[in-house]
């Protein structure tokens, strides 16, 4: 038995972990308790734990098993990480069509959390991409799923959390790439007004678009934040592969050293650098822009011991306005303000899953060092606020929404139930059903 953490690191559960090393191997027996997919770890909350039951390690199914270069489509185990795929594909001048946050997650993961980027409004969600997987059974039956084949599970799979069984390979399409650099423009904003104009006038125009904030700065619905939009550059450099990081967190910190005074200098600073680049459009490598944190290995341990939560909540678009900013007005009554503020608009693309995050509307990410019962008690407020202006959470960076907060945001979450595997459980999905699960 190993201790395995979630990303944000606020929870240890000893976790009994097996290896699933190659394709044609049954599942473990039930009879041995419940089982639950596990790649690289990279959720932030309990979506990839299962405290007394066991995780199914995917990453010994690192194989290719195809790759075309003429259409982009690629089938890889599900064990592959997207880096890997990148490494690969890049060169040949072929990108993922939807990039989340880190390149550092498998592709299993990336399909049961039916990830999200920084240009929704022109792709959709990773499981856009997707065209077909097999779904490997605790009864030991495999399914090929598509749009056409089995659509029902290939609905309930993508964006289902792994709750539906282990999905053995997966096959993608890429999308082609002229440049392996993106013209970045900055542009600074004060308000939740100027961000949604500027979503206006780039959206038609602009790949990549995302909001940075100081929410330290947040006052009577103003503050410092900066607009970035980009697209890929004309030119590319020739057989340009994925940056990896170029500094590491070596070990976890005995304090949290995020801490206030910090996160205020830094946020000042970060704007005051992007202030100086508005008007201009530099030029520089894609991964960079669409990876930032990447480039500084386990940069989750800079919270030290007690790790940190985040919100990723999404508002629908008529209420986005008033419901951030009651978000904010909150958190700067709490005196809690947060390291890092991100916002994004998704576009109208339908859900591909039934859990499926994103919605038209406005997504707001927001890191807080856990600070315990005050943290906690913040969130519970936060969560209301979501709620009540109609919004979802993300289960993905979630660690503690409430059932009743669960169902308001996923009314259809009951559809899932009769496609999850009766073997499977994870400790999300037991705290935000407990009660109405079958």
């Amino acid at each position: 038995m190993s201790e395995l953490q979630t990303w944000g690191r606020y929870r240890r559960t000893p976790q009994k972990s097996i290896d699933h090393g190659w394709r044609d191997a049954p599942l473990p027996s039930p009879s041995l308790g419940t089982m639950l997919p596990y790649g690289q770890g990279r959720s932030y909350g309990d979506v990839a734990q299962n405290s007394g039951g066991r995780l199914v390690s995917t990453r010994n199914l690192d194989r290719f098993m195809s790759f075309d270069s003429g259409t982009g489509r690629v089938r890889a185990e599900s064990g592959v990480r997207l880096c890997d795929i990148l490494e690969v594909a890049t060169p040949l001048g072929w990108y993922l069509a939807v990039a989340p946050g880190t390149q550092f997650v498998s592709l299993g993961g990336a399909i049961a959390n039916d990830v999200h980027g920084k240009n929704h409004h022109r792709a959709g969600t990773f499981g856009h991409h997707v065209l077909r997987f097999e779904l490997l059974r605790s009864d030991g039956s495999r399914l090929l799923c598509s749009r056409d084949e089995h659509p029902d599970w290939f609905a309930a799979t993508v964006g289902g959390l792994g709750l539906t069984g282990l999905v053995t390979w997966a096959e993608i399409s890429l999308r082609r790439i002229r440049s392996t650099r993106v013209d970045v423009e900055t542009i600074p904003f004060a308000s939740l007004s100027e961000y949604l104009a500027l979503c206006d006038s780039s959206d038609e125009t602009h790949e990549y678009t995302v909001g940075w904030f100081d929410c330290f700065s947040y006052h009577g619905g103003r503050f410092r934040g900066l607009f970035t939009r980009a697209n890929h550059a004309d030119a590319s450099t020739p057989g340009t592969r994925p940056a990896r990081a170029l500094a590491n967190v070596p070990f976890e910190l005995p304090l949290n050293v995020v801490r206030p005074v910090a996160m205020r200098m830094f946020n000042r600073a970060y704007h005051r650098l992007g202030r100086a680049h508005a008007g201009r459009v530099a030029t520089m490598p894609l991964d960079r822009f669409l990876y930032p944190l990447d480039r500084i290995g386990h940069w989750n341990r800079l919270y030290g011991k007690l790790g940190f939560l985040q919100l990723q909540c999404v508002i629908p678009l008529e209420q986005a306005r008033s419901g951030i900013e009651e978000l904010l007005d909150r958190i700067a009554a709490a005196r809690q303000g947060t390291f890092l503020a991100v916002l994004k608009r998704f576009g109208a693309h339908p859900p591909c899953g039934i859990l499926s995050f994103p919605r038209s509307g406005v997504t707001l990410a927001l890191d807080f060092p856990y600070r315990g019962d005050a943290t906690l008690q913040l969130f519970d407020a936060l969560h209301d606020s979501v709620r009540r202006h109609g919004g979802r959470i993300y289960p993905a960076k979630d660690a503690c929404m409430t059932a009743a907060t669960f169902e308001a945001g996923y009314p259809d979450w009951r559809r899932l139930e009769p496609f999850v595997d009766p073997a499977f459980s994870s400790d999300f999905w037991a705290r935000v059903t407990c009660g109405h699960a079958k």
